[in-house]
């Protein structure tokens, strides 16, 4: 079986949808901060994810941690309580000074959650007349890739052929 970076860049293009342009390395393993290829070079993992794997690849308490829950309870959704997001909620709202605080699974859901907050703040609290909040954002930026996020976006590569955008976008 071939396993060169070669053959694997080149399964991903035929078979994986081409929302990004990766750079032409094919990594196999992580331990810490570094990552190898599949030739056998060593990386220092600078992109980390795009900053979701910032305790990097391995720890051995995170795997022993993640491997113990997964014998037990892999997901629930929010539907049910389960005995681990009211002890997490607690502490990392103690850790970071806030009453209370809402997990997300991804980027972009926690942009668009907090577009929702802010304008539900905006329009009870600070009495902003229905309709009218307005989302302000800087030129060059990126968030995310859904429809509202994708709006905020001057980047043509980003924007192209994904319109119509949410309404006000320039």
């Amino acid at each position: 079986m071939d396993h060169s970076a070669a053959h694997h860049i080149e399964l991903t293009e035929l078979y994986a949808a081409h929302n990004y342009h990766p750079l032409p390395v094919v990594l196999a393993h992580g331990e810490g901060a570094w990552v190898t290829d599949v030739e056998g070079r060593r990386y220092l993992d600078c992109l980390a994810g795009y900053s979701a794997l910032n305790f990097g690849h391995g720890h051995p308490r995170l795997v022993a941690r993640a491997a113990e829950q997964l014998q037990k309870l892999t997901l629930t959704s929010r539907a049910f309580y389960n005995d681990q997001l009211g002890p997490f909620s607690r502490d990392l709202a103690a850790l970071c000074g806030k009453d209370m605080v809402l997990p997300m699974n991804t980027g972009a859901e926690a942009v668009e959650t907090a577009i929702k907050v802010s304008r539900k703040w905006g329009y009870r609290v600070k009495g902003v007349p229905a309709g009218r909040a307005s989302i302000i954002t800087m030129s060059g930026n990126f968030h995310g890739r859904t429809t509202t996020i994708v709006s905020f976006s001057d980047d043509y590569v980003a924007t192209a052929d994904y319109g119509p955008f949410t309404p006000g976008r320039p």
